[in-house]
């Protein structure tokens, strides 16, 4: 029975060469086969040609040695954690193979994932972080080693630690991070707007352009290309502030002056020539390249050493690195890899996006599905025997550069120094698992450069295909038409599931809109009901208010009237007869010296005021109410009796 430490080798060893990245998984297959990794391996992976008999720790049937380049990768296969998973080819050899360790790094409100082998060192964990999170190596406290604090000297595989692993960063000589109100005033500018005035170095020409602070500097870029048809790699700015050093930074962040900023753009100049003895040479390469058909491989039939010639190419080519080692910024790294290309290969090449992944995949994936593309991401190695006629004979073909322009968003990195090998295989890992930063991790020198062709789905990406150099240009050609085949089938479905999605979504928004409509009217008519009943509650109310008042006026009028005279009475007495509108007769006898405001006090208090109503005699016909209240019935000619009628004023 294997002790606890073989063990951990033997699942170590055989996670290694299967790629099981699930260790229930993997310790469930060693456990049935008794911790034999040999028999565990053929019980995963059977073998073409019989299946290998040894005891682990003992000695290996030898079998032919694999060959790369005779034995080609099968097809990948779909997953949703990465797109492949590299397969041992019949009859490998069982080797140990360097364990690979993942890392999880927290940093204040970050996450950076590292993926290295246990050879490796904690000091070069720290190398990756410090380009990651832009903080010295001196200032950093890596903490979560179960052994306690450990030198950065101290290697991993010393420390038998597990697969997966988490640690923290402090960093307790650096200020901790600006205050919330930093936070509000760069809300407040991403809000704003910013009037950039760009001045055309060449024309002489002033534009004017308003953008807003949540646009981005690539924005701002592409816009002055399509004014003044400089390509954004080919743009040569003056008067950015120091702090914008990444095309994705957004303008509020940038430093920018507000409101107006003046800005200076031009056309980069294209490096000088390669010196007459160097095109000589790059002519002669093209000449073996070319001799025998597209496929380069065959340049070994003129006795000429492969590695001489394309060796001596490189360095007749080679001024300066693609990319800086290091490169803080992705965004000035891709713009020296695309003048560094251009001045290698010519202009005719791929327009190398300019910017870090994530935005690579933001132009690709994130927008709407008829928009979206896939994503080719070139990977470069100066030390590749491949790489000259990889770049000069397939990468720079018309037909190859306009298929990419039209379905692809090229992305490109450099791998020769190792900095930017560790710093991609970290993205790598981030981005698409483990098992493509292992299988990259994994590929020669030789085997470069290489094709990643990338596909967005809605929950991972997925990598459709990886092409080697050793390639021809057909068949660089067959395999992204290939690509492209399986990216707009998956387009089509996408586009369908969006149109219904924004149909039912229209629907939805007609429902809600005429339910709102249908609301606002029955509110409208609501009130429109309870405007006119408070209306009519008033107007009664008031009409309430006015019978009561003259209802009141016309009882203190009866009140106050003087008693009805007898008919046999000392003083003389009048006796008026009076026709009302409706044709009833009031009648009433008033003393001859009565004044006549009594007669109209009298009819006011029958319901006729005299403001309301005339009081009319018939011979001769005059109007009573004109006539002094204050005279006498008997001065009026209202004795000894007179029929009068009313009459309603107009």
């Amino acid at each position: 029975m294997a002790s606890n430490m073989d063990r951990e080798m033997i699942l170590a060893d055989f996670q290694a060469c299967t790629g099981i990245e699930n260790i229930d998984e993997a310790i469930t297959l060693l456990e049935q086969n008794n911790w034999d990794l040999v028999a565990a391996i053929n019980g995963v992976i059977p073998q073409e040609n019989g299946i290998l008999q040894s005891d682990y720790g003992g000695e290996t049937i030898p079998g032919p040695a694999f060959d790369p380049a005779s034995h080609p990768a099968p097809a990948p296969a779909p997953s949703s954690s990465s797109a492949f998973r590299p397969v041992m080819p019949s009859r490998q050899i069982v080797e140990r193979q360097p364990r690979m360790l993942d890392f999880r790094v927290e940093y204040r409100d970050r996450n950076v994932d590292v993926v290295l082998e246990d050879s490796c060192t904690v000091g070069e964990i720290k190398q990756i972080l410090e380009n990651e999170l832009q903080i010295p190596v001196s200032k950093m406290l890596l903490k979560g080693w179960k052994t306690g604090d450990v030198e950065d000297s101290t290697v991993l595989k010393s420390l038998h630690l597990p697969k997966n692993n988490s640690l923290y960063v402090l960093t307790p000589d650096l200020p901790p991070p600006s205050s919330s109100s930093h936070a509000g005033a760069l809300q407040e500018s991403l809000n704003q707007n910013f009037m950039l005035i760009i001045t055309h170095r060449e024309l002489q020409r002033e534009y004017n352009l308003n953008f807003s602070g949540s646009s981005t500097i690539q924005e701002v870029k592409r816009n002055v290309y399509d004014l003044t048809s400089i390509p954004v790699r080919h743009q040569l700015w003056e008067g950015w502030p120091a702090s914008a050093t990444d095309d994705s930074m957004c303008l509020a962040e940038s430093g920018l002056s507000y409101p107006c900023h003046r800005l200076t753009v031009g056309r980069r100049s294209s490096p000088a020539q390669t010196r007459e003895q160097s095109e000589e040479q790059s002519t002669d390469v093209h000449m073996v390249s070319d001799s025998d058909g597209d496929d380069f491989e065959d340049a070994s039939e003129f006795g000429v050493d492969d590695g001489e010639v394309f060796g001596m190419a490189s360095s007749a080519l080679r001024k300066s690195p693609m990319m800086p080692e290091n490169a803080e910024n992705e965004g000035d790294a891709l713009l020296q890899f695309t003048a560094e290309f251009s001045s290698r290969y010519g202009d005719c090449h791929p327009v190398f996006f300019i910017g870090s992944l994530e935005a690579a995949f933001q132009e690709a994936f994130y927008v709407k599905a008829r928009d979206r593309k896939l994503l080719a991401i070139y990977l470069h190695h100066d030390e590749s025997v491949l790489t000259n006629v990889f770049c000069s004979q397939m990468l720079c073909a018309e037909s190859i550069v306009s298929y990419l322009s039209q379905n692809f968003i090229t992305w490109a990195w450099d791998l020769t120094k190792d900095s930017n090998r560790a710093r991609f295989l970290t993205m790598c890992n981030r981005h698409f698992g483990s098992v493509v930063a292992q299988t990259i991790r994994t590929q020669k020198t030789d085997q470069f450069p290489l094709f990643l062709i990338i596909m967005g789905k809605r929950s991972s990406n997925e990598v459709l295909n990886v092409i080697q150099g050793n390639t021809t240009v057909d068949e660089l050609m067959m395999r992204l038409m290939a690509a492209v085949e399986i990216f707009t089938a998956q387009q089509q479905e996408d586009i369908k599931d969006e149109d219904e999605r924004e149909a039912r979504e229209n629907v939805k928004r007609e429902q809600d809109e005429a339910y709102r409509l249908s609301l606002e009217a029955d509110r409208a008519k609501r009130e429109a009901h309870e405007r006119e009943m408070a209306e009519q509650f008033r107007l009664e109310q008031i009409r309430k208010e006015q019978e009561e008042e003259r209802e009141a006026i016309r009882l203190s009028l009866e009140q106050a009237l003087p008693p009805e005279p007898k008919e046999e009475n000392a003083e003389p007495v009048s006796k008026l007869r009076i026709r009302t509108p409706s044709g009833e007769f009031l009648e009433r006898r008033f003393l001859a010296s009565s004044k006549l405001q009594i007669v109209f006090d009298f009819v006011a208090s029958k319901g006729f005021p005299w403001d309301e109503f005339k009081l009319l005699s018939t011979f001769p016909r005059r109007d009573v109410t004109q006539l002094d209240p204050n005279k006498s019935l008997l001065e009026v000619k209202l004795f000894p009796q007179e029929t009068l009628f009313l009459e309603a004023k107009e």
